[in-house]
Formats: structure tokens, sequence, C-alpha cells
């Protein structure tokens, strides 16, 4: 496909058909389901390595319900120079966890300085399009394989820990020690998440359709029944929290602007908008549209407006969600505007405080089922971007993707490796994401060079990032 090549919409272009209302509606609540675990699932993780309230946690949920709704529409309707103007949902990336959770854990930093960095990782986001739009040869598969493998196993502790009730050490509040979390691992806990996940997994095997497409939110609200039918979920507080509310800008304060926690945040919106460079492309393939290199540019910087707003509205770095891409190849509905009417239901589901606090009621326990195949199939889906790489015939790409993970998983395995390194590097080092990525992009640029003479490698680079899913 020539970056310069673009076919100007015709009249009865399938991309901006309006269907009648009611299937409109209907289609576009269907993409809403099929993104609402995942677009939920970091403002729970986030809040709760803050220790924050169930309150504030459920206001983290409608703020990213909320910027999730705006910028849905921006990159769906298109405004001026934002927007691919394509069937796109938007929601808040993975790929940001592990920095914002080193900067939780900091409490010098906290969530002022995950938002500080957001606001600025999102102006970087939208100067930097550009660029990134041109620098699609530095990511053959070899290298957005390495990064999203490394993505999927570094968050797999977090759906683990979530199986088992929580973290296995409690801070104290009297003494401020750390003691043995006592319901860790309840024989009650690992059922319940287990059966969560054998309902993901039958309904995967036996569910056509659109029943099959959100089978983690049917499994999910399997595991919240049966947490209530046994009386293990608390709905303290939904009472008195109001039917509406707005969500208020910089809720939390003035942000931090911390020069690491934005250099590592700039960093994680390189590989944000790189996977979104891929999903573009195999977007464009699906309804017929050839992309320019101006529509690229757009979409991309709408990424970085949707992280640019967050920081403002209390919530976290944003993406375009691959997973509904998938919906756009089964249903073979093409219109942007069902995204468009997505992008209103999740405003409007942002507006009411109870729907939160409802969801932020549903047990760890319960997220660790699905969260086993949330986060298993972001590193399942970086294998299958292997696959396309030449690890055959070019036996540098063996070293790129050893090399890689070894460093994505130093945090994990070992979360005190860098513990005499200055402070400040803190939420760099502590980041199995970027390490990656840094490590792959170099040695690919070091082994592999940026010339043409990888032949089959470089083929394969647009249809490999093209396919894989964030």
């Amino acid at each position: 496909m020539s970056a310069h090549a673009h076919a100007a919409p015709r009249q009865f272009d399938p991309v901006d058909e309006r269907p009648p209302a009611g299937r409109l509606f209907t289609l576009a609540l269907q993409h809403v389901l099929v993104m609402y675990a995942g677009a939920i699932a970091v403002p729970l993780i986030v809040g709760g390595a803050l220790k924050l309230p169930k309150d504030q946690i459920a206001l983290l949920i409608n703020a990213d319900l909320m910027c999730c709704g705006i910028v849905t529409i921006i990159q769906a309707l298109g405004v001026g120079r934002f927007g691919i103007r394509l069937p796109v949902m938007m929601g808040v990336t993975f790929a940001a966890v592990g920095p914002m959770l080193a900067m939780a854990a900091n409490p010098a930093l906290g969530i002022n300085a995950i938002l500080g960095s957001g606001i600025a990782a999102g102006l970087f986001g939208i100067f930097f399009a550009p660029l990134v739009s041109r620098s699609l040869p530095l990511f053959p598969p070899v290298v957005t394989g390495s990064i999203i493998s490394v993505i999927g196993i570094s968050l797999m502790p977090v759906a683990v820990n979530w199986a088992a009730g929580g973290q296995p050490k409690l801070r104290d509040a009297a003494s401020g020690q750390l003691i043995d979390n006592p319901a860790y691992g309840a024989p009650e806990h690992l059922a319940i998440a287990a059966i969560v996940l054998l309902v993901v997994l039958l309904i995967t095997r036996y569910g056509r359709g659109f029943v099959s497409n959100v089978a983690v939110l049917f499994g999910m609200a399997v595991g919240f029944a049966i947490s209530v039918a046994l009386g293990k979920v608390s709905f303290a507080g939904i009472d008195e929290a109001p039917w509406m509310a707005f969500v208020t800008p910089l809720h939390f304060g003035m942000p931090v602007f911390d020069f690491v926690s934005i250099a590592t945040m700039c960093l994680v919106m390189v590989v944000v908008m790189v996977e979104s460079l891929g999903m573009f492309l195999a977007l464009g393939e699906l309804t017929g549209r050839r992309l320019s290199r101006d529509d690229l540019t757009r979409g991309l910087r709408t990424d970085g407006l949707g992280t640019l707003l967050g920081g403002f509205l209390n919530t976290f770095p944003h993406t375009s969600f691959s997973q509904n891409v998938g919906l756009v190849g089964v249903t073979g509905v093409k219109s942007r505007w069902v995204c468009v009417v997505g992008g209103a239901i999740l405003i409007a589901f942002g507006l009411f405080p109870k729907m939160a606090l409802l969801i932020a009621s549903v047990p760890q326990y319960v997220l660790g089922g699905a969260g086993l195949v949330m986060f298993g199939m972001v590193a399942a889906t970086g294998i299958k971007i292997l696959l396309g790489a030449d690890l055959r015939g070019n036996r540098y790409n063996l070293y790129i993707v050893a090399v890689s993970l070894g460093f994505g998983m130093i945090p994990m395995v070992a979360p005190t490796f860098f513990h005499a390194m200055p402070a400040a590097f803190e939420p760099l080092l502590h980041s199995g994401i970027l390490l990656a990525a840094i490590a792959a992009v170099g040695l690919n640029l070091f082994l592999n060079g940026t010339g043409r003479r990888r032949g089959a490698e470089d083929g394969s680079a647009l249809e490999g990032a093209a396919a894989h899913a964030h």
C-alpha cells in the first residue's frame, strides 16, 4: 500500500453509511460491550495500587468512560486535524500500566505525577504523530512482537494476584508494616476465578457472533452473581451516590511534572502509536479505505489528544482499541457512525456514579479469572506477530527476541534488581515494557540495520504490524 495513495470517499462509501436508528444503537452497544471490560481494567489496577477508597476508584472509572467516549467521537467523526474517520473505539492502554504502577508506589509521585506525565506525553504524541507515521520500518514484526509479548507477560502477575483475592502482603494501618493477607489464595476465591475462566472458555467455544465477542463480560457477570449470592460483595456507598454527576477536571489537584516520569510515558506513547499504526492499516483493509500518510497522522494525533485530555479529566493514556477491529471483520459493518454512537454511550455511562460504584464493587478474584484471559491474549498476540518475523533464516532476530524478553522480565522476577540506581529513574527501570522496547528497537537497529537488505523481513513488516491486536 502506497503511503500517499488515498481514495476519496465515494457517495455510497460504507464507512460513511448511517444505519437506521435502532440498528445503529444496537451495533454501537455491541462495540461498547466488547471493549468495556478492557476499558475499566486499568482504572481498577491503578486505583488499587494507589490504595484509593472505592468512591475514588469509581471516580477514575467515571472519568475513564467519559474520556473514552469523547475521544472515540473525535476519532470516528473527525474534528479538524484530529480523527482518522474510521470505525475506531478508544480506551485506556495497558502499555502504560507498568510505569503508572511504579509511579503509584513512589510516595513523592503518586497520581498527580501519573496525570502530569500523561498531559506531557499527550502533547508529545500530538506533535510527533507525523514522525511516527513515517517510522514503521523501525518496528518490524520481531520488534513489535517482542514488545507486545512483554506487555502481556508483565501484566500476568496482576491477574494471578487478582485471582487469589488481592496482594499477598497488606500494610497494617496501625504499624505501617507489611503483613500476610489472610484472605490471599482462599479456596472460594480461587474457585470463583476458575468458574469465570471456565465460563469465558465455554462461551468462546460454543458461543456465536455477538455472544462469543463478549465472553469475558459474561464470565465476569457470572462470577459477580456468585459472589453476591455468597454475600461476599459490599454495595456500601451506592445508595448515597448521586444518580448523575459530572467529572471535575483536575479533581486530585494540580498535576506534577516529573522529568523521568514524563520521559517514561513518552516512550510508552511511542509504543502506543506504533500499535495504533498497525491497527489503522488493518482497519483500512477491512473497510476498503486506502489510507494516506495524513490519515494515519490524524489518527495518531488523536491518541495523543486522548492522553492529553485524560490527564486533565483524571484518567490515563488512551489508545485505539484493536479488539473492536475484529468486530468490524466479523459483522461486516464498516460504518464509522456506529462508533460515534458508541462514544455517546460511553459518555452516558460516565455520567452515572451509581453504575461506576457497582463496577468498583466487583471483587478482585472475579477480575482475576477474566484477567488471565485478557492479559494472556495480549501475550499470545505478541507471539502471533513473531510468527511473521524471519526467525528461521535470520539468526539475529533470535537474539533480539531473547534479549528484549530478558530485559522485560527483570522488574517482574527481580523487583530489587535496580535498587542501587538513582530513585529518579525508578519509573523507567521498573517498567519491563519500556526496557523491552528500548532493547528490541536498539538491537534491531544494531543487528539488522535500517536498510532494506532484509528482504522478506521488511516485506512482512506492514503485515505483521497490521495483524497485531492491542
